[in-house]
């Protein structure tokens, strides 16, 4: 039975049958273990991870009694939905992710995990509210790689200079921009991330 785990890059979750390659969670548990549904709200805590889904042989219970496990396509979607990489089973990425923000910020200090969840939760509510950062021809020209934007609705990821439409099933061929609405995704500090050289993992199809 499919569960309603997988995460689109604007942060909604659905029911589809697509295998993911990421995993990751939402501060603990925001599902019923009894009825395997999702409880109103969509977050347990401001810390929002991406994982590998494989660590150590450790089995998990997918919606058992212990956290709400997602499924991403890639991270460039985890990214685009607000997820940070995991300090635990990611250690290496998540301290360069951290360090690379506070390099965008000008800041001296590695940042901490608390200060990215505060300041990434205040972006994703701004998402949740559908009222996206508004981009130019030329904003979307100058996006870094793996940020993630929408074309009249439709999510597509910014790729070596082309755009890549997205689905759970994984990246379509490449599409020129035309001068309709573009939104941004990604929230803004992740995108500073990536323009500073932070590499998320990419699903098969975008490389």
């Amino acid at each position: 039975m499919a569960l309603q785990n997988r995460c689109d890059p604007f942060g909604a979750l659905h029911k589809v049958t697509a295998r993911g390659t990421m995993m990751g969670n939402r501060g603990g548990r925001i599902h019923d273990p009894a009825t395997k549904t999702l409880a109103a709200q969509r977050w347990a805590s401001k810390a929002w991870i991406c994982c590998v889904t494989e660590i150590r042989g450790r089995q998990h219970d997918v919606w058992g009694r212990t956290y709400t496990a997602l499924f991403f396509l890639d991270e460039v979607t985890a990214l685009a939905a607000g997820h940070r990489p995991c300090f635990e089973c990611r250690n290496a990425d998540a301290k360069r992710f951290a360090t690379l923000w506070a390099n965008a910020a000008g800041w001296t200090s590695r940042m901490k995990a608390a200060e990215m969840d505060e300041r990434l939760h205040r972006e994703r509510l701004t998402s949740s509210r559908q009222s996206l950062p508004e981009l130019s021809v030329n904003d979307v020209a100058a996006l870094p790689d793996g940020s993630m934007i929408a074309l009249d609705g439709r999510p597509f990821a910014a790729r070596a200079g082309r755009l890549l439409p997205w689905s759970f099933a994984g990246y379509g061929a490449a599409e020129r921009l035309s001068r309709r609405q573009v939104l941004l995704i990604t929230p803004p500090s992740i995108v500073e991330v990536l323009r500073q050289g932070y590499e998320p993992r990419w699903h098969g199809d975008a490389l």
